[in-house]
């Protein structure tokens, strides 16, 4: 990689956002450069998606043999297997395949065209920052020698925790709370506001909480941890506001990310960043300098990794082509991979306008496919107007991961729910409760106004020529 090189497009970051937008960019046809100071895949394969789902899973086959002895490390090595298993595919070797260069190091910007990998100036026509969040931690008196473990260093753990300690009920608290209580561990949940999941329809996080303390996690609401006394490195004494104090082998940190530009020197190329502190864009993902871009979680946008991947090719495609393609905020769906799932997308039942929406649910308690497993506290919640274009929903229950993306492209294609009732659905599954909110929506439309008046007169005329 000589340092002459003038690069069609440099991308920093070598998460989803940087790894999608590097594959699109270089099948126009550009030189492109990735530089990645850690390792390529970032949060999602490494600390995020691939081992969290790797451990829910084990979790979830532990649950179906309680009483059974538990081989953590036997988990984790399982665990650690998936990561390795998967990693090939986002490695240099795939990526210079495809056409990528690809550097390891520290990217600092020196100027509006020019950065410094680690003391070797790069030039680029355009570049785009995908360096992704870190994990916030905690601010607590007395913590200085504590090892609190967040989402990223979870997984070195090699002994279950009899004691574990959570601060922080939203979706990665509760994911790796419920799957650590599955596999042993005395679970405790400490959370700031008055729920947990706090994002999902309350509806849909009460139940999930009712899961979870079925399966013998503690959730403490309303609470906040201020400060933590170690017995050595790894555990001690938790103590909350109100006074209680909560003894741990381990304490985990699911407070939230945080976007990553320390090292950037964005100033030196002209970039703002928002009042959080995130890299600021446009709909199209460029910043205030024109010839540099940002995608994924360090855009503020939210933080998934499907969102990144979308809008990194989205990014490198404007940048490429120079087309003005907007990123997708509109329609994100999004799942909690607890046990139920919860998986949502576009318009909220909570937020519906009751003058122009309509709000359709269906408990699972009559879902066919959920009675004949005994599993049906779930629901499905469709959102539709006046005209019955689906605008978004919630669902509750197994492998609603799934079914969402049934919704979220009904929402996309602004599809009706005659649309969705039409189509032929396999009988019985998780998403006939879909299928049947899609139903109910059309028998309401086609008993009132107009339809209905013309389905009385058709009646009627027909009942009079087969006199």
């Amino acid at each position: 990689m000589a340092n002459e090189t003038m690069w069609d497009l440099v991308v920093i970051g070598g998460g989803s956002a940087g790894l999608v937008a590097s594959k699109a960019a270089a099948s126009f046809g550009a030189r492109v450069l990735l530089i990645e100071k850690d390792r390529l895949g970032g949060d999602c394969l490494w600390t995020g998606c691939v081992p969290s789902k790797a451990l829910i899973s084990a979790a979830h086959k532990a649950s179906l043999s309680r009483g059974a002895g538990v081989d953590f490390a036997a988990t984790m090595r399982v665990v650690h297997d998936a990561i390795q298993t998967i990693a090939p595919a986002d490695s240099r070797e795939a990526l210079e395949a495809d056409g990528v260069s690809v550097a390891e190091g520290t990217a600092r910007f020196l100027s509006p065209r020019t950065l410094s990998l680690d003391g070797s100036e790069i030039r680029f026509k355009q570049a785009l920052i995908a360096t992704g969040t870190s994990p916030v931690a905690p601010q607590l008196a007395g913590s200085p020698a504590l090892n609190i473990l967040t989402s990223e260093s979870f997984w070195d753990l090699r002994e279950l925790p009899a004691e574990l300690v959570i601060l922080g009920g939203g979706a990665i608290g509760c994911e790796l709370g419920q799957a650590m209580a599955r596999l042993g561990s005395h679970v405790t949940i400490v959370q700031r506001g008055q729920r947990i999941l706090p994002k999902e329809e309350e509806s849909a996080a009460r139940i999930v909480h009712e899961a979870l303390e079925a399966d013998g996690v503690t959730i403490l609401t309303g609470r906040t941890a201020v400060a933590a006394t170690a017995t050595d490195h790894l555990s001690g004494v938790v103590a909350l506001d109100d006074g209680q104090t909560l003894p741990f082998d381990r304490l985990l940190a699911a407070l939230g990310r945080k976007p990553s530009t320390a090292d950037l020197n964005l100033g030196a190329a002209g970039i703002t960043i928002t009042d959080a502190g995130f890299v600021g864009v446009d709909a199209k993902l460029r910043t205030s300098n024109k010839r540099i871009w940002a995608a994924g979680d360090i855009t503020g946008m939210p933080q998934f990794t499907h969102t990144a991947g979308v809008n990194g090719s989205v990014a490198a495609t404007n940048a490429i082509l120079g087309l003005r393609r907007q990123a997708e905020i509109r329609v994100i769906p999004r799942v909690t991979f607890t046990s139920p799932e919860i998986a949502a997308v576009g318009a909220q039942a909570s937020f519906a306008d009751p003058a122009r929406q309509r709000v359709i649910t269906q408990h699972h308690h009559h879902a066919d496919r959920a009675i004949a497993e005994s599993n049906t506290a779930g629901f499905t919640e469709i959102v539709v107007d006046r005209r019955g274009r689906i605008l978004g929903g919630t669902i509750v229950g197994p492998r609603a991961g799934e079914t969402v993306g049934e919704l979220a492209l009904a929402v996309k294609a602004k599809l009706t729910t005659s649309t969705v009732a039409s189509t032929i659905h396999p009988y019985p599954t998780y998403n006939d409760p879909l299928w049947n909110a899609a139903v109910v929506d059309v028998r309401y439309r086609l008993g009132r106004g107009l339809i209905a008046g013309s389905i009385t007169m058709l009646r009627k005329l027909r009942s009079l020529v087969m006199m």
